[in-house]
């Protein structure tokens, strides 16, 4: 009987605070599942249904996410990185949850090797992801329709379609450093790694009865050591 291909749940973090967010994002993440065949699977925190409205849940529920997936995507774009993006990579590097570090700005930034602040590079069981989109972009648009006038880009949607064919691009790298990301060994001891999980559901205050909280951090590490992610 033939095996079925295992699919891995990725963490897609970054901003969603407007419609170039929310679209960017979820161009992404269906790219990524289309150029992985259905292998990474985005969980978009734009779609996620927190129990309960407050501000609080739908942190908790954020973070709860954040560690029950096998991998994590980090959209590292702007001047200064998005704060909750740094604060999640940094839950799932105590995690020893595989990172994609993605960065498509081209503004140049950071001290250190990085486009970004130095504190955080170097992590292991991490792999970035450098794209510069809008050269990307125009050279998309100069290989297919060089001698278009607005009028006839703007009613064929061709800006669109070339916008379209670069996150495709981008989603091909991403899967690549998925791929790449996985194939590296966990750094957790495996005698700590039951502690651990549970001194991250108290870490960031997550709420919840103390026997509630063990037990979803068990199963959630159960779930990671059966795939050989811990």
């Amino acid at each position: 009987m033939k095996k079925k291909k295992q699919s891995h749940t990725v963490y897609f973090a970054g901003e969603l605070f407007n419609l170039k967010h929310l679209i960017g994002n979820a161009y992404l993440a269906e790219a990524i599942y289309e150029k992985s065949h259905g292998k990474f699977l985005c969980m978009l925190p734009q779609d996620l249904e927190p129990r309960g409205r407050t501000l609080r849940a739908i942190r908790d529920h954020n973070l709860r996410t954040l560690l029950a997936c096998d991998l994590a995507l980090f959209n590292y774009d702007g001047a200064e990185l998005d704060s909750g993006t740094v604060v999640e990579f940094m839950l799932a590097k105590c995690a020893d949850i595989p990172a994609v570090l993605l960065r498509s700005d081209i503004r140049a930034g950071g001290n250190g090797p990085d486009a970004w602040n130095l504190m955080s590079s170097f992590f292991p069981r991490t792999v970035s992801v450098i794209s510069p989109s809008l050269p990307g972009y125009k050279a998309i648009m100069k290989s297919r329709h060089r001698r278009l006038d607005e009028i006839l880009r703007l009613a064929g949607q061709h800006s669109s379609a070339d916008a379209q064919r670069l996150c495709e691009q981008i989603a091909t790298s991403c899967v690549r450093a998925f791929e790449r990301v996985l194939g590296q060994e966990p750094v957790m001891p495996k005698y700590v790694r039951e502690e651990v999980y549970h001194w991250l559901a108290r870490m960031p205050g997550l709420r919840g009865k103390e026997k509630t909280l063990r037990k979803e951090m068990e199963r959630i590490l159960e779930q990671k050591v059966e795939k050989d992610l811990l």
